[in-house]
């Protein structure tokens, strides 16, 4: 990091909304990215809010991991730091809103996207659905302008127009009755160039073609596009006057090295790079695992499932024995495993989907079911209530979680560790399944605001480290913080 207490810090930026989720902001944001990093530039991408698909996307786009920013989940001055701890790495940052604008958790627009662009002092581009609407649109676009102070809404880009009379009407009246200039204009598109699911876009792991895919995207942006009107918006983003401490997700412990699998494939592939960074950080040696694969695997003293799709490979986890029976063994022999979600639904008895149940690793004698509803959706605030290896009792936990499973067939028997005072989980506002050194459930957490997690994750697997080269005794069920 540069010495910020003696020189500005530059980062061009900006920051892509629309009025509602599916105004088409997603599609621009992957175009932008791509088109830029094509020009040369490096390209940070970030994605506002809990969501690990379009961030996915977006790091396709850019050759370089996204990171979320998040204002329910990251103080200010952590949503700062991890934004500007990038500037030195790279040409331009894009940070693709959710919602609509100014959509956030209450009345005041507390969290929303309009929130975000304030505090990065980002310009905002307004992608603006015209869907049979004209002259109308300058009134929106007025209203977006006039509706909260200090909000830089530099530009706007028409989306869904049917036609050079539409387009034509649409530019003028908001030229005429705004001081926001009209950057583009994009067609009506047959189809849906990325195809969605339940959760949102389906995953890039699917798609085959992805790379063309995106370049088609490009050259319709690049068609209808002032591009470089957005790259002198983006650079017109004040610089940093203020010092920013670099980001720490942990502090690094003294230990020999222990190491955590994390199951990376396309199945479960719902992680923060930050989450995986502050595992590093703390001590840890990463390595990429697979459940579907049936290559062994080498010696792990941790293991890290994180969210995916298990639904729609679960006959291949079924199949795969081999696998299943290691996890399971593993978990018996007192192996730290942090699970979540999809994870979870890894670790259950079985899944039931489409009417078809499915044997999973059977760590926890639970079922799960996919429904066509969620099941749970939204932000989770938690205390934690019972001895686990991941946190301390006691301690405040924020996160989200979006599924579509349930889980069943719970019996009294079966702990907790997390009592929710907002969010669904498991089962009466309970989360967190413990079974030994085993902690699952629907909850999603980020390192930056969970910053225990990584530390004692990585102090569980070195305590497991040493039971398993010493080979004598057996492990604590449970490995305390």
């Amino acid at each position: 990091m540069k010495d910020r207490s003696f020189s500005e810090v530059h980062f061009p930026r900006i920051t892509i909304s629309g009025l509602r989720g599916g105004s088409g902001k997603t599609i621009l944001s992957l175009a932008l990215c791509w088109l830029f990093s094509r020009q040369g530039f490096k390209v940070k991408a970030f994605k506002k809010g809990p969501d690990y698909i379009d961030a996915k996307w977006l790091a396709l786009a850019t050759g370089n991991h996204a990171s979320n920013l998040d204002p329910f989940l990251f103080t200010t001055h952590q949503i700062r730091s991890l934004f500007w701890s990038k500037a030195d790495l790279f040409d331009l940052a894009l940070i693709e809103g959710n919602r609509g604008l100014f959509d956030g958790k209450d009345i005041h627009g507390s969290c929303s996207t309009a929130e975000l662009a304030r505090v990065l002092d980002s310009p905002v581009l307004l992608v603006l659905d015209c869907t049979k609407v004209t002259r109308t649109a300058a009134a929106i676009v007025l209203g977006c302008n006039m509706f909260e102070e200090n909000l830089k809404l530099s530009g706007v880009i028409l989306n869904q127009t049917a036609g050079d009379r539409h387009r034509d009407i649409a530019r003028r009246s908001i030229e005429k009755y705004t001081d926001v200039p009209v950057l583009g204009a994009l067609p009506k598109l047959s189809d849906n160039p990325v195809p969605e699911r339940h959760m949102g876009l389906i995953s890039y792991e699917e798609i085959a073609g992805r790379e063309n895919m995106l370049k088609s995207l490009g050259q319709v942006v690049s068609d209808n596009v002032d591009l470089d009107r957005v790259l002198s918006i983006a650079r017109s983003a004040p610089p940093d006057h203020e010092d920013v401490i670099p980001l720490s997700l942990s502090s690094r412990i003294d230990s020999s090295g222990p190491t955590i699998g994390v199951i990376r494939d396309s199945v479960f592939w719902f992680y923060y790079q930050e989450n995986l960074e502050a595992l590093r950080q703390a001590g840890a040696g990463i390595i990429e695992l697979s459940v579907v694969s049936e290559d062994d695997w080498p010696e792990i003293h941790g293991l890290y499932l994180g969210g995916g799709f298990p639904e729609i490979r679960a006959k291949e986890l079924e199949g795969n024995r081999k696998i299943k029976q290691k996890v399971k063994a593993l978990a018996e022999n007192g192996l730290p495993i942090y699970a979540e979600c999809g994870g979870f639904m890894y670790l259950a008895e079985s899944l039931d989907y489409q009417d078809n149940v499915f044997l999973m690793s059977g760590v926890f004698p639970v079922r799960t079911r996919v429904y066509e509803k969620p099941q749970g959706l939204g932000y989770i605030q938690a205390e934690v209530v019972a001895p686990n290896p991941f946190y301390p009792v006691g301690e405040k936990i924020v996160g989200h979680e979006f599924h579509y499973s349930r889980c069943l067939s719970l019996n009294q028997e079966a702990r907790f560790c997390m009592r929710l005072e907002r969010g669904t989980g498991m089962k009466n506002s309970l989360d967190g399944l413990i079974y030994k050194n085993v902690l699952a459930g629907y909850a999603h957490i980020h390192a930056l605001s969970t910053s225990s997690w990584a530390l004692n994750f990585v102090r569980a697997a070195s305590i497991y480290k040493d039971f398993v080269r010493k080979k004598s005794g057996s492990c604590p069920d449970i490995i305390c913080p």
